[in-house]
C-alpha cells in the first residue's frame, strides 16, 4: 500500500512537470499584444486555472495539473475541457461564454487558432466587473434578501430543467452516488500533509457513518430522479450579477461525476459558503426559497449531511493548494482548518421540533418565522412552511399576485392546512425542523398540526401572537403586494371569530421581531 506521503509526493512532482511545460503558453497570455490590444493584462489564479483579463474580454487557462478528481495533463485534455465548459455553461450564462480559442504554435512563436500544432487551448469569455460576483458583494456587505431570492428561484429553475440522470446496475443508487464523492474526498485528503492521518481517519469514519444512515432516502431519491448533471461548483465565486440578473457559471465540466449529483447536495454548496462566512440568515432564506420553487421538501433534513461533505471538499481542496505551494500557506493551512472543523459542526445531530406561529393577520407571523429559521434546528436552519405561499403555489400563480375569493373557499383552506400538517410531519420525521406559518384561528387547524407532530414524535411548540386591533388595521392596510391577500375586511372577520380556547404560548406581537424571536427561543427551550 502507498503511503499517505508517498503518495502526495508522487502528485507533487507529476504536477510540478506539467506547470514548466505550460510557462510558454502563460507568457504569451501575459502580453497584450497576443490579443491584438494594448495595455496591461491582468491575471488572476484559482486552484485549477489561471484567468488573462484584457480590455473588454476574459481567457480561462487550465493549469496542467493532474490531481485525483481532474486531468489536464495534455493539451489536448484541456481542449476538450474547454469545449466541454462553453457547452455545459452557456446553459445559464449563454452571454457570458464566447466560445474556445486554440492556442498553437508557430515559426515565430504562439498564436491564436493557427494551423501549427495544439499547445494550448483557453475559453474565451466576456469580462463582468469583479466587484459584481456575489463572494465580493458578500465581502462588502451587499447582499439583499431580494437579491438571494432570486438566486434560489434561478437555481430552482437551472435544476427543474437539468436532464435526469440514471446510473448503472453498479452505482444507481444514491447512496452509492455520494458515497463516489466521499471517495473523492479521501484522495483528496491523502495528498495533504496538513492533517494528521488519526484525525482523517476519525473525520472520514464519521462521513461513512452518516452516509450509512441516510443511505435509504438517498437512494428514494435517486429513484425519483433527483440525481442530475448540476453545477457542481456551486458557491459565491461562480454567480455574478450580469447584466443585473444573478447569473450561474464555471460550472464543473472536467469531471462529470462531480457534477452528477442528488439537487440538494448542489445547492449544498451555496449554502455551505453562506453558513460559513456567517450569513446564516441568507442561508436560510435560499434553502426555504428554492424548496417553495423545487417541492423537495422529502430531502431537507440531508442538508446539513450535503452541507457537512461540501465543507469537507473545501478543505481538501485547499489543503491540496498548500501542497503545490500556492499562496499563502499560512492562511491556506487556517482556511483549510476552519472547513474541516465546520465539516464535523455540521455533521452533529439536532432535535427536530414543529414550531406553529399562528395569529390574526398583520401580527407579523412571517416575519417571525423568518427571523427566527436561521436559529433553531440544524444548519441552515428551519424550514418555514408558510400557508400563503402554498396557496398561491397551489393555484400556480406568482406570490405576489393576488387570488380571487375562489381560492379561500372552506373546502380549498382545508387542504391547505392539510398539506402544512402532512409537510411538517414528513420534515419532522426525517430529522427536520419546521415552522409552520399560518393563521390557526380555527381549532381544527391547530389540532392538525399537532397531531402530525405527534405522530412524528416531535416536539410541538405553538405560539400565537396577538396585538391590538388598531394595530393589526393600520398594519394590514399598509401592506404591499406579496404572499398575503388579507386585507382590513377579512381582518375583520377574523376579529370578529372566537379562536378561544386556546393553550398555545401567546405573545405581544407589538414587540419588535427581534424580543418576540427571543421570546420563542424561551418557549422552545421550556418545551
Amino acid at each position: 500500500m502507498i503511503s499517505r506521503k508517498s503518495r502526495s509526493a508522487s502528485i507533487d512532482r507529476q504536477s510540478d512537470i506539467f506547470v514548466e511545460d505550460q510557462s510558454r503558453t502563460t507568457a504569451f497570455l501575459r502580453r497584450a499584444k497576443s490579443y491584438g490590444a494594448k495595455g496591461a493584462v491582468e491575471m488572476l489564479e484559482t486552484h485549477v486555472s489561471q484567468v488573462f483579463l484584457v480590455a473588454d474580454r476574459a481567457y480561462k487557462l487550465k493549469r496542467a495539473v493532474k490531481l485525483p478528481y481532474v486531468d489536464f495533463s495534455s493539451a489536448q485534455l484541456r481542449l476538450e475541457s474547454c469545449e466541454k465548459e462553453v457547452a455545459f455553461n452557456s446553459v445559464t450564462a449563454p452571454k457570458l461564454y464566447l466560445g474556445v480559442r486554440r492556442i498553437t504554435a508557430q515559426k515565430d512563436g504562439l498564436t491564436f487558432d493557427g494551423n501549427g500544432p495544439l499547445v494550448d487551448a483557453v475559453v474565451e469569455m466576456e469580462r463582468f466587473d469583479q466587484d459584481n460576483l456575489l463572494d465580493h458583494m458578500a465581502e462588502q456587505g451587499k447582499l439583499t434578501p431580494r437579491l438571494m431570492h432570486d438566486v434560489a428561484r434561478t437555481i430552482a429553475r437551472f435544476h427543474h430543467a437539468a436532464p435526469v440522470v440514471r446510473g448503472s446496475d453498479k452505482d444507481l443508487g444514491g447512496a452509492a452516488n455520494i458515497a463516489g464523492v466521499l471517495d473523492i474526498n479521501e484522495a483528496g485528503f491523502a495528498t495533504s500533509h496538513v492533517f494528521g492521518d488519526e484525525e482523517v481517519a476519525d473525520f472520514n469514519a464519521r462521513f461513512r457513518a452518516a452516509l450509512a444512515s441516510h443511505a435509504e432516502l438517498l437512494d428514494a431519491r435517486a429513484a425519483r430522479g433527483r440525481i442530475r448533471r448540476c453545477h457542481g461548483d456551486l458557491h459565491l465565486r461562480n454567480i455574478c450579477l450580469f447584466d443585473g440578473v444573478p447569473t450561474l457559471f464555471d460550472c464543473i465540466e472536467f469531471n462529470d461525476a462531480i457534477a452528477t449529483v442528488d439537487v440538494l447536495y448542489d445547492l449544498a454548496f451555496l449554502l455551505m459558503d453562506l453558513w460559513h462566512r456567517d450569513l446564516r440568515g441568507f442561508a436560510n432564506l435560499v434553502a426555504n426559497r428554492y424548496l417553495d420553487g423545487m417541492d423537495d421538501d422529502d430531502g431537507f433534513a440531508l442538508l446539513p449531511f450535503f452541507m457537512a461533505v461540501r465543507a469537507a471538499v473545501r478543505a481538501h481542496v485547499t489543503a491540496t493548494q498548500i501542497e503545490e505551494g500556492g499562496g499563502d500557506s499560512d492562511r491556506l493551512v487556517q482556511s483549510a482548518r476552519a472547513y474541516f472543523e465546520l465539516a464535523k459542526q455540521l455533521l452533529q445531530p439536532h432535535p427536530a421540533r414543529v414550531i406553529a406561529i399562528g395569529g390574526l393577520s398583520g401580527t407579523g407571523k412571517t416575519t417571525i418565522a423568518e427571523a427566527l429559521a436561521p436559529r433553531i434546528g440544524a444548519p441552515p436552519g428551519a424550514r418555514v412552511i408558510e400557508s400563503d405561499r402554498v396557496r398561491k403555489a397551489m393555484f400556480k400563480v406568482p406570490v405576489d399576485q393576488r387570488l380571487g375569493p375562489e381560492a379561500y373557499r372552506s373546502e380549498i383552506s382545508k387542504k391547505i392546512y392539510d398539506h402544512l400538517g402532512e409537510s411538517a410531519h414528513a420534515i419532522a420525521s426525517a430529522g427536520g425542523t419546521v415552522i409552520v406559518d399560518a393563521v390557526f384561528d380555527r381549532p381544527e387547524r391547530r389540532e392538525t398540526v399537532e397531531r402530525q407532530a405527534a405522530e412524528a414524535r416531535v416536539p410541538f411548540i405553538g405560539i400565537w401572537l396577538e396585538a391590538d386591533k388598531n394595530v393589526l388595521r393600520k398594519r394590514v392596510a399598509a401592506r404591499m403586494a406579496g404572499p398575503s391577500d388579507a386585507t382590513v375586511e377579512i381582518l375583520e372577520l377574523q376579529l370578529a371569530r372566537d379562536i378561544d380556547p386556546l393553550n398555545w404560548t401567546r405573545i405581544d406581537a407589538a414587540k419588535t421581531p427581534e424580543m418576540i424571536a427571543d421570546a420563542v427561543m424561551e418557549a422552545v427551550r421550556r418545551a
